[in-house]
């Protein structure tokens, strides 16, 4: 395990652009969700309001289903996860790769951003403990695996396309151990968002 990461710090090292790439269309998505809740309706904005007041009440009177909060985080993400992995061995899939990362960020500034709306000043803890540190370590993941994905597909068509001489055994053996990492780092999360952060958060409704 400390092998393969010590190559994923290396391939961090020596592709920065592309990471910081990958990294600006994330920022992007946050941005972005953090400022849409400006321009939804009322309806809607009330409708984000009940939801949150549900959610949060739930917390304040432990009427948490854990088993069900934690498959559908985790199997939620894992999905998320495997789309990713599919994509980047098919050789059309990097656009869709980086429209997902987008909405990736897009989900998290959104809830942040609700949060902080219909709560104010209240609602800045509970909307910290809510998205971290487990939905930032996730994000982290997935432009782990959003890396990983786009580098595996252009060696492919690289391969196929442009007849280069690229060892893709050793490229697809190293892809599924950034996607064991970044399951193991999802079961982490999940474990937390469901055992951990409830607790965080109760302390401060």
């Amino acid at each position: 395990m400390n092998k393969i990461m010590k190559k994923a710090k290396q391939s961090i090292t020596n592709q920065k652009k592309k990471y910081l790439f990958l990294t600006t269309i994330l920022i992007v998505g946050i941005i972005s969700g953090i400022i849409f809740i400006l321009f939804i309706s009322k309806e809607d904005k009330s409708l984000v309001k009940t939801e949150l007041d549900t959610f949060f009440n739930h917390i304040k009177t432990n009427q948490i289903n854990y088993l069900s909060v934690f498959k559908n985080s985790f199997f939620t993400n894992l999905l998320y996860l495997f789309i990713f992995w599919v994509l980047g061995i098919s050789i059309i899939g990097v656009p869709i790769i980086l429209f997902l990362l987008f909405f990736k960020g897009f989900i998290f500034g959104f809830n942040f951003s609700s949060i902080i709306t219909n709560y104010g000043l209240k609602g800045i803890l509970p909307g910290i403990f809510y998205q971290f540190p487990h939905q930032l370590l996730l994000l982290i993941f997935f432009v782990m695996i959003s890396f990983y994905a786009i580098n595996f597909s252009v060696r492919l068509f690289r391969v196929l396309f442009l007849k280069e001489n690229i060892n893709l055994t050793q490229c697809f053996k190293r892809y599924n151990q950034i996607g064991i990492i970044c399951v193991i780092g999802i079961l982490l999360c999940s474990i937390f968002e469901t055992f951990v952060m409830p607790i965080l958060m109760n302390l401060f409704l």
